[in-house]
Formats: structure tokens, C-alpha cells, sequence
């Protein structure tokens, strides 16, 4: 695969570099996208009647199951070779902040697998934009746990107010988490060269990164198989897969 001599040139300068990731990323590895037809029992609901407060509040129960499904079936799913190129960039670039929108876990599971096998690991920081369906959180006082419990008859309760637990991640009408968002933005505004892979561009506030990051003067790669909104405001636009362009690239820039 070519690629452009002075994209590379750029990147093995660069000194500080923020990639976006979304839903394309993980659908490499056989995850299917958020919005994709339900299969089997929930070939019935449509995903955004379940990913609700009011959905939560009206049935815990189903919206639970729901969610225990989706983990189930990401259990049976590994990194692709895209989520791989992106550690091993982390491992090159002086400092680097990888943002996603995705909530299977995939690229904190590269992260940890190479820190316990890594005699030279050089960490950096992972902003889960949307949550992560690996954990839970109690839906009264906002306590955290990794345990979901083998109670499959009801919701499990958190151990210390009681209040009914519930998956880790952004329901539609709740807000991003104000930490998370706020380190993502002052990423893409400080970088010197921002990438967005995988991702429509659509869904806001992580469709502004791209933008942000190009009117602070960066550059900006897009890595997709079709044009988005970011794409005209992009220095250079790779059309393809992310499990195949991303390694060539980290291969073309570092060695």
C-alpha cells in the first residue's frame, strides 16, 4: 500500500497525536454496529428503544438482558489488526490519545495484553467517549464495579445504597462523561496530526473533534470507506479498511 511521502514524513515528526475511533473499527472484528438487526429474541425491539433512561425505567429487567446479550456476544470477539496498528502507534509516537466511541472494550484488551507481556510498554490514555459495556454502575449513587453478577431472575442491586445496577455506557439523552469529553477535546485541539477511523461523523459531540483539531492547524487523516462530513476539511482521506491500511501505515512511517 502507498502512501503519500510527506504524510509520512509529518507522522515520523509528529510529537503528539490524537486518533477517533468508531463503530467501523470494531465491525472488522465481526461486532455488529450498534444499529444493525437485532437477531433472534431481540429481533423484535429496535436497539434505540432499549438504550434509554425511560427504556431502563420502564423495564430494567429487558434493557438488562439486553446489554448481558451484547456482552455475551463481544466475548466471543478479538481485536482485529487494526486495533493492534493503533497500539503499536501509541508505542511510537512521543504522546499519543486514542478517543472511541466504541464500548466493546477491544482497545483497552490490546492496552492491558501487551502491558503484561511488554518489557518496554509506554502507556498512554484510552477515552471511552460512550462508556464500556464490560463494566457496571449503580444507577442511584453511581458507584462502579466489574462484576455483573449470576443472578439471571432480577436486576443486581449495588452493595452499598441498593439502588438497581446498570451498564456502563451513554444512553441516548444522558451527557458524554465530563472528564472523558474534556480530555478528548483538549487532545484534538493540542495535536499535531489528528486521525478519525471507522467512524459516520455524525453522531455529536465526537464529530467535532476532527474539526477542532483541523482549526487548531492539525493534520487531519481520515481512515473510512466512504466520505463523512469531516472529509472535505481532511489532508488526506484513506479509503479502505482499517485492519489494512493502519498497519501498512505504522509499517511506511516508523519500520
Amino acid at each position: 500500500m502507498d502512501f503519500a511521502p510527506e504524510l509520512i514524513q509529518y507522522l515520523w515528526k509528529a510529537q503528539r497525536i490524537a486518533v477517533l475511533t468508531g463503530a467501523g473499527v470494531s465491525q472488522e472484528s465481526g461486532l455488529r454496529t450498534f444499529r444493525d438487526a437485532q437477531t433472534g429474541l431481540w429481533a423484535q425491539y429496535k436497539p434505540t428503544d432499549l438504550a434509554s433512561p425511560e427504556a431502563f425505567a420502564c423495564d430494567p429487567k429487558l434493557v438488562w438482558d439486553w446489554y448481558a446479550w451484547r456482552r455475551e456476544a463481544i466475548k466471543s470477539v478479538r481485536p482485529n489488526a487494526g486495533h493492534y496498528a493503533l497500539h503499536e502507534m501509541a508505542q511510537r509516537a512521543p504522546h499519543f490519545t486514542l478517543i472511541t466511541q466504541n464500548v466493546d472494550g477491544l482497545h483497552e484488551f490490546v492496552k492491558h495484553e501487551s502491558l503484561k507481556t511488554s518489557q518496554t510498554f509506554r502507556d498512554y490514555s484510552i477515552l471511552e467517549l460512550h462508556g464500556n459495556i464490560q463494566r457496571v454502575r449503580c444507577s442511584e449513587c453511581g458507584t462502579f464495579t466489574d462484576e455483573w453478577g449470576d443472578d439471571t431472575e432480577s436486576v443486581p442491586r449495588c452493595a452499598g445504597c441498593g439502588g438497581l445496577l446498570r451498564p456502563d455506557v451513554v444512553w441516548f439523552g444522558e451527557t458524554l462523561p465530563r472528564s472523558a469529553l474534556e480530555a478528548a477535546v483538549e487532545s484534538a485541539r493540542g495535536c499535531d496530526a489528528f486521525f478519525s477511523i471507522g467512524t459516520s461523523g455524525v453522531v455529536q459531540p465526537a464529530a467535532s473533534l476532527g474539526f477542532a483539531a483541523h482549526n487548531r492547524g492539525a493534520l487531519v487523516v481520515e481512515v473510512n470507506m466512504e466520505p463523512t462530513p469531516l472529509t472535505p476539511k481532511t489532508d488526506f482521506l484513506i479509503q479502505g479498511k482499517s485492519g489494512e491500511v493502519l498497519p501498512a501505515l505504522v509499517q511506511a512511517v516508523w519500520g
